[in-house]
């Protein structure tokens, strides 16, 4: 039998069998975890944050994935920026993680000062014939789709994210997240490969099980089921929820609002699905009661029966509802160290105590997460043990996995591992 620690990355990738998830040296390796950093978060367009992270001139954010690290911010002409965190003096850090605010990017080491623009504007010491024009902060390429950040650190970025910016126009243009504000952050980190925790995530098979305040308001067949596991009685009303479900989504799309599943998984550069999901019981919001949160709605949104705008990446999760949005990032650690970044966003005038409940608004995520990082734990652990061996996917709650591993291996080959 290969090895599935001494074995090189490309036999890890021949080994994979469809249906099957990936050999453990895939999960656990170290030489594994810096490819898929500059496969999946280098060459790749991921999922970086808000503009209303930065909603006014001078905000900035840092993000930093592995060794690289941007700085998203807004220009004083409002406009959004994102550009290396990397003085071109002499390397040296600009800002620091996290958000702050400025007037223009000075370098602490040496005092070489940027505009909001990344031009170097200030450099002393450097003699009258330095010539400051070709020294400018080095800028990444970035997406704004409908106020979600896309990143890609590529010098040629995939195109195909033309597609997700194509679709998801449309369904966010009525919750205006480039006007809501973050009421809420929590960084959780995983103990586990991020691969386990995309993997958790595209599945609902343990939800039930796993998950009671999500399942106030989701619906786990909508995320697959075995028709031969269920009594008669079950399957009717399966039959009858499909039907409801097909009725709901011509009405919501005959209304204007896009809601029909899109999927661009497998065969592709950017990997992303969507879907407006109905809300279970109560219907408006994932809350302990299925009841909106927030009595302000997001946006231009002036109905709560509009169900979940869901939105996977492979760095990401969203669920945009009537009253707010839950987007969530993920960013590798290292080979067994997940970062799970979880922000709860409502109207930008909605205040809370007044119009939202913190506590109603982020129960059911804060819940989730932290039930979802015990059981990433407990896959990374069961991974690691010699006993592991590649396990079947469910054929009908399970498919998404099958399509993210097997994307994840065509990619990985396609730069050439």
């Amino acid at each position: 039998m290969l090895n599935k620690f001494a074995s090189s990355i490309s036999a890890l990738l021949d080994i994979r069998a469809q249906g099957h998830s990936l050999p453990a040296g895939l999960y656990v390796r170290d030489d594994v975890f810096e490819a898929d950093l500059d496969v999946f978060f280098s060459r790749h367009w991921v999922y970086a944050g808000l503009e209303c992270e930065v909603p006014e001139a001078g905000d900035a954010v840092v993000l930093d994935i592995g060794k690289i690290s941007v700085i998203i911010l807004r220009d004083d002409d409002n406009e959004i920026r994102v550009v290396r965190n990397v003085c071109r003096h002499r390397g040296s850090r600009i800002l620091d993680a996290g958000s702050t605010v400025i007037s223009k990017l000075v370098c602490p080491y040496h005092q070489w000062t940027y505009e909001l623009t990344g031009e170097l504007a200030y450099a002393p010491h450097m003699g009258k014939d330095f010539d400051k024009s070709c020294r400018g902060l080095k800028p990444v390429h970035f997406r704004s789709i409908g106020g979600l950040i896309y990143i890609c650190l590529a010098d040629t970025p995939p195109e195909d994210i033309d597609n997700l910016e194509a679709v998801m126009l449309p369904r966010l243009a009525p919750y205006d997240i480039r006007n809501a504000k973050v009421a809420h952050q929590v960084d959780v980190i995983e103990e586990g490969n991020w691969k386990l925790t995309m993997e958790n995530n595209r599945e609902c098979y343990h939800c039930s099980a796993n998950h009671p305040e999500l399942c106030v308001s989701f619906v786990d067949l909508d995320f697959g089921f075995d028709p031969d596991s269920l009594s008669a009685e079950d399957r009717e009303q399966a039959e009858a929820h499909f039907a409801m479900y097909a009725e709901r989504t011509e009405r919501w799309e005959a209304d204007g609002f896009p809601s029909a599943t899109v999927e661009q998984v497998r065969n592709c550069e950017t990997n992303f699905r969507t879907q407006r999901l109905i809300i279970a019981g109560a219907g408006e919001s994932q809350t302990e009661d299925a009841t909106a949160a927030s009595s302000k709605l997001l946006g231009q949104m002036t109905r709560k029966d509009l169900g979940d705008v869901h939105l996977w990446g492979h760095n990401s999760w969203n669920h945009f509802m009537g009253d707010h949005a839950v987007t969530s990032m993920v960013i590798p650690l290292s080979a067994d160290k997940t970062l799970v970044r979880t922000k709860w966003l409502v109207h930008k005038d909605a205040v809370e105590g007044v119009d939202y409940d913190l506590h109603k608004l982020t129960h059911v995520w804060i819940e989730t997460t932290n039930q979802d990082a015990e059981l990433v734990a407990r896959s990374h652990a069961g991974v690691m043990d010699p006993a592991y061996e590649p396990g079947v996917y469910s054929p009908f709650s399970e498919r998404a996995l099958d399509d993210f591993a097997t994307w994840y291996v065509d990619r990985m080959r396609a730069h050439g591992y």
